[in-house]
């Protein structure tokens, strides 16, 4: 059996092999350290469940999750992030994500959520479970950036956090055009007027650092 382990940082990559291997007595790993990498392994060798980290440089962890799926729709996929559950868990799930697991989540909850996917199911931990049983009773109750697709809520997030139109259509690899629609869009969502506005509902919301 081979795993894919993507993550920017090699001490992280490291350690999650270090926990799988444990747990997979017998397996075989290999690493990527970004989103073009996890492409090119995947070409290239027959891997039984992909680890992939939400933030890596370029093209961000859930687009790739996207990419992954539609080309290999059949390969399991467990995010890895430092983000909350609350914030991208379910949109990572809606994506076709097997798991969504906190990087300060205990190794065995890992090592519990990958022997359960390699068994053909899914993992949702028992804090998501309650969040998802929460938002259920209390749909009229979710916040307004939940409302948003899965891009305008990145492009949401790097507005907030003041990165230039100019560089988030870089990093998306899209015009300043397409951002500046999907910017009318998210403020039209969430009712709001100025860029100043997504800030302080970003930052409350604890949507950026």
């Amino acid at each position: 059996m081979h795993i894919l382990i993507a993550d920017d940082h090699a001490v992280v990559r490291r350690g999650l092999k270090e926990i799988l291997a444990d747990a997979l007595p017998g397996t075989d790993f290999s690493e990527a350290g970004n989103g073009d990498e996890v492409l090119s392994r995947l070409g290239t060798s027959t891997i039984a469940l992909l680890v992939l980290d939400i933030n890596m440089p370029g093209r961000s962890g859930i687009d790739v999750l996207r990419d992954v799926k539609h080309t290999y729709p059949r390969l399991p996929v467990i995010i890895l992030s430092c983000h909350p559950e609350d914030q991208y868990a379910v949109r990572c799930l809606r994506a076709g994500a097997a798991a969504y697991i906190n990087k300060d989540s205990a190794p065995e909850e890992l090592a519990i959520a990958t022997k359960k996917i390699l068994s053909g199911g899914r993992y949702i931990s028992a804090s998501l479970a309650e969040k998802l049983i929460t938002n259920l009773d209390e749909p009229s109750d979710r916040p307004l950036h939940e409302l948003l697709s899965d891009r305008e809520h990145e492009v949401m997030r790097m507005i907030a956090a003041g990165v230039p139109l100019t560089d988030i259509g870089e990093r998306l690899h899209v015009s300043v055009k397409t951002i500046s629609s999907y910017r009318a869009r998210i403020m039209e969502k969430m009712q709001m007027k100025s860029n100043a506005e997504l800030t302080r509902y970003a930052m409350t919301h604890g949507l950026i650092d």
